[in-house]
């Protein structure tokens, strides 16, 4: 280990890791530069601290930047250990762990500290989908320094002195940090889809702890990741109250309960996130129109329709589930796509992400309806028809087309009150109802939301096997 075991890089790490299982690499590395005078200027480990440790006894690499050394900021040497922690990952396929903390880019190093931020770059993205990538931001991350967090697969930030930004606030024009601190945790996490979440330090160092208890080490790893002593069977009394909220429907699924959501800030209409099922861990999207506080009051509402950032962060979400061969579930409850100037910028391609994503996943797909399933939204979210393998609805759920009452007003234009309640009735039951759907093959199950648990343990357990061809190709485009 470092010699300088009382600086915040290390303490961060001693936090992070199993009780001393970490073990460092490269301590003695100095900054190579002479201009400038900077041999004048002690740079111990060139201002990162790298190494491997523990976590839960899974292997990850970590690098922390130590903001005391020439304000954490990058230069050759500092990036070529960052990149040497991604080469040994690459080698013994497991995590990388960023802390940053950073002044940005050295000045003294020109041209090598700006190869030094290409070099960690290209690690980045040839560790995609390969190695789950994580980071925790401490302290400033700026300018080009914000694509490293943009790469990783997850990221984190500290809510009261981690700042995030590629231009500072003052540097656009008519803004302030007073009037808009773009730089902010909460500005971060609730607007760009970059950050997972964000809070204290000991709060983010514990979320990456269990993150990492649930994902595989790498692509070829398996999704089975803990043993489940938690009842298979176990009933789900409260499902049908829950729906509106998926965060408690799927804490209610989990094994012990456990629910972890990812990008939780951001399009809060659409949530993602991780849970366990009989110890293998499932990826989940769902439709949300509803936020429960704490005490189960109502704090957000949402209208049931699809927006273009739900979509991306879903579609973000599947691509990375795929990538590490980690099933899917959905739960759909949607209406149809949301009506503004904004769905009309951006909807379509959004829409077009997150179909491209679940038709192409190859891993094991689940949708459960909880409520409405209309329209193309929702073909969007995981039908059958864009490639879901099973198919389960509460019996009270409504698929098809739209709205009995509005189809029957598009189709009797002319029809008073009375008729149109009749011809609506007559819609619903023949359109839109679950058991209409089921005789046409589009539902595999309807089932009691109090067994849910037990037929999506089944479901998931029944696909471990799945395999599916796909036509060869270079690469997806979208």
């Amino acid at each position: 280990m470092s010699s300088n075991n009382e600086n915040l890089a290390m303490q961060r790490i001693a936090k992070l890791v199993d009780e001393n299982s970490f073990m460092e690499i490269g301590s003695l590395v100095t900054a190579r530069s002479t201009d400038f005078n900077l041999t004048a200027a002690k740079t111990p480990s060139d201002g990162v601290i790298i190494g491997h440790g523990l976590i839960d006894g899974n292997l990850v690499f970590i690098y922390s930047q130590d903001a005391s050394v020439l304000n954490g900021t990058i230069g050759e040497m500092h990036a070529r250990k960052i990149a040497s922690v991604y080469d040994m990952a690459m080698k013994m396929g497991a995590p990388v762990i960023g802390f940053i903390d950073c002044g940005g880019i050295r000045l003294q190093e020109s041209f090598d500290a700006l190869d030094g931020f290409g070099q960690i770059y290209a690690k980045e993205v040839a560790a995609n989908g390969v190695i789950p990538q994580i980071c925790g931001v401490f302290g400033n991350c700026g300018g080009g320094l914000s694509v490293v967090p943009a790469l990783c697969d997850f990221a984190f930030i500290e809510e009261s002195k981690g700042r995030m930004f590629v231009n500072s606030p003052d540097s656009i024009e008519g803004n302030r940090v007073e009037k808009c601190d773009t730089a902010s945790a909460k500005f971060q996490s609730e607007n760009n889809g970059c950050v997972d979440s964000y809070g204290s330090e000991d709060e983010i160092i514990a979320e990456i702890r269990a993150l990492v208890s649930l994902l595989p080490s790498n692509n070829e790893g398996d999704p089975y990741t803990d043993s489940c002593e938690d009842d298979l069977n176990r009933a789900c009394n409260s499902m049908a109250e829950m729906k509106e909220d998926p965060r408690f429907l799927l804490a209610e699924i989990a094994d012990d309960h456990n629910f972890f959501e990812v990008k939780k800030n951001f399009a809060k209409n659409m949530v993602t996130g991780f849970v366990r099922l009989n110890g293998m861990t499932v990826g989940a999207i769902a439709n949300c129109s509803v936020v429960y506080d704490e005490e189960g009051k109502k704090a957000e509402e949402f209208d049931i329709s699809l927006t273009a950032k739900g979509c991306e962060k879903a579609a973000e979400f599947v691509e990375f589930c795929d990538a590490f061969s980690i099933p899917v579930l959905s739960l759909t409850n949607v209406n149809g796509f949301k009506n503004c100037m904004c769905s009309e910028k951006r909807l379509a391609k959004a829409l077009a992400k997150l179909t491209y994503a679940l038709s192409n996943a190859s891993v094991a797909k689940v949708n459960l309806v909880t409520g409405k399933a209309f329209g193309s939204a929702y073909v969007v979210m995981n039908s059958k028809s864009i490639g879901a393998d099973l198919v389960y609805a509460y019996p009270d759920a409504k698929i098809g087309m739209m709205e009995p009452k509005l189809a029957a007003k598009i189709m009797y234009p002319e029809a008073d009150s009375a008729e149109l309640d009749t011809k609506a009735d007559e819609y619903d039951k023949l359109q839109s109802s679950v058991a209409s759907a089921a005789a046409h093959g589009y539902v595999d199950l309807i089932i009691d939301p109090v067994d849910t648990r037990k037929y999506l343990v089944a479901a998931f357990e029944m696909l471990y096997t799945k395999y599916e061809y796909k036509p060869e190709k270079k690469h997806g485009t979208k």
